[in-house]
């Protein structure tokens, strides 16, 4: 066939491609791993890997999800819901998503950021006045949990919530004086939900507690998405949960996504897994220290925005392919290229240069809002520079690659998780799996 023949097929090729990449892919369906570059029978290894971590009793199962270039080549259920086996995984299930809400609230700062209602580097009490005048711990005295402070050189801006860095921690992850001052100060357990607390009332808790140290020192893991969603509130207008309906949800299609499962959904809320004494896999109590059952619980406008939501896989899978697609999905934008370029950039180049940023290991850092591998991190893992991801407390997990247009989603349902290495197992084989 001559040039001026395949012409007119060359320029619908160009044509097409164009309109994929505007309208972020005309769909996101199931297809053939060879379709988009994946050696089909490497890549169901996953099936014997996953079954293996469900025969030896580490982990009853769950839904997992892999898709390359808008297509879907591995989306599956495995194992048992009940150690009586009475009831399979379904692909969609919802699981509780704790931190991997984190990302949905990053989102959502970063849509106000690009519409000028709010700066990143503006100090928090610019909204919320609670913190105009937070204080750094300083001496603490076991006897009584007392303790003095000292003031703040800088105010926390909205940078340091995005990035860990700014004082604020977890006082429940961090026994000792940490824990016990902020049980002291009543502000101990948040971060999934609260039966009495509005976000307006937690956020202005965790205002009462010194800093663990002073803004932008270093990371450290903390309540920062929880005092986030609150700012998202004071600027949009809106609870937290109304606007993740309209701004993200919504407009994405993502309709099993909640901080409270409507009543229809319930039966659809996957339990929660534990060990017992002799660490054994079973249920945790329904009634509980961990609360499983938290997302049936009536709405009284607490709205946790570092761990709140619950949601099923494809849900997810097409909220983080949105963020592949530089922010577009299905025509529906809801962020630019450009934001996400800033938001997985990595933002503490200082720090981790001073031993006090992420991570000790060269090329594991942190964006705004997730964590992000760099050239450096090309060593420790098969994902490419630019991977960026998190995960949550009852063991789910997300990447995106966007060098290999690459996403993964990973659903199950156990505290505390034993065996780490399923996952970088699983990824090992996902990646091993690329042909082209």
């Amino acid at each position: 066939m001559t040039i001026h023949k395949l012409l007119p097929f060359f320029l619908l090729f160009v044509f097409n491609s164009f309109l994929f990449s505007q309208n972020g892919g005309s769909s996101f369906e199931e297809s053939s791993p060879s379709m988009v570059g994946f050696i089909e029978e490497r890549l169901n290894l996953l099936d014997s890997h996953i079954q293996q971590y469900i025969d030896n009793k580490t982990m009853p199962g769950g839904v997992f999800l892999v898709a390359r270039r808008g297509k879907i080549v591995y989306f599956k259920s495995a194992g048992k819901q009940s150690i009586y086996g009475e009831r399979a995984y379904q692909k969609d299930d919802i699981f509780r998503l704790a931190s991997m809400t984190k990302a949905v609230t990053t989102v959502s700062i970063l849509q106000l950021f690009e519409q000028g209602k709010l700066g990143l580097d503006d100090p928090l009490f610019y909204y919320i006045p609670a913190f105009a005048k937070s204080v750094v711990l300083e001496e603490f005295n076991e006897a009584d949990s007392s303790f003095t402070s000292t003031p703040t050189k800088q105010p926390i801006t909205i940078r340091h919530l995005l990035t860990h860095t700014s004082g604020i921690t977890y006082g429940v992850f961090n026994p000792g004086k940490i824990m016990a001052i902020y049980e002291k100060l009543g502000s101990n357990g948040f971060g999934l939900f609260h039966k009495e607390m509005s976000t307006e009332e937690m956020v202005n808790q965790i205002a009462k507690v010194p800093l663990v140290f002073q803004p932008g020192e270093k990371f450290m893991y903390g309540l920062n998405m929880e005092i986030l969603g609150r700012v998202v509130e004071i600027v949009s207008g809106k609870p937290l949960n109304q606007y993740f309906q309209d701004h993200i949800f919504d407009p994405l299609g993502m309709h099993d996504t909640w901080f409270n499962l409507p009543k229809e959904k319930h039966n659809r809320l996957v339990p929660l897994y534990t060990y017992d004494e002799e660490r054994q896999l079973t249920m945790a109590e329904k009634d509980g220290p961990m609360n499983p059952s938290y997302p049936t619980f009536n709405d009284n406008n607490h709205y946790a925005g570092g761990g709140g939501l619950s949601g099923s896989t494809l849900d997810y899978a097409i909220f983080i392919q949105t963020l592949l697609n530089g922010g577009i999905y299905k025509g529906k934008r809801i962020l630019s290229r450009k934001s996400i370029e800033v938001m997985t950039a990595d933002q503490l180049i200082p720090l981790n240069k001073k031993g006090t940023g992420y991570s000790k290991i060269p090329g594991l850092t942190f964006g705004l809002g997730f964590s992000v591998i760099t050239e450096e991190g090309q060593s420790v893992s098969h994902k490419s520079p630019g991977t960026f991801e998190w995960g949550g407390l009852f063991n789910t997990k997300f990447f995106i690659d966007p060098a290999e247009e690459l996403i993964f989603v990973g659903m199950t349902q156990i505290l505390p998780f034993t065996r780490p290495d399923f996952w970088d197992r699983m990824y090992a084989i996902i990646y091993g799996a690329i042909e082209d």
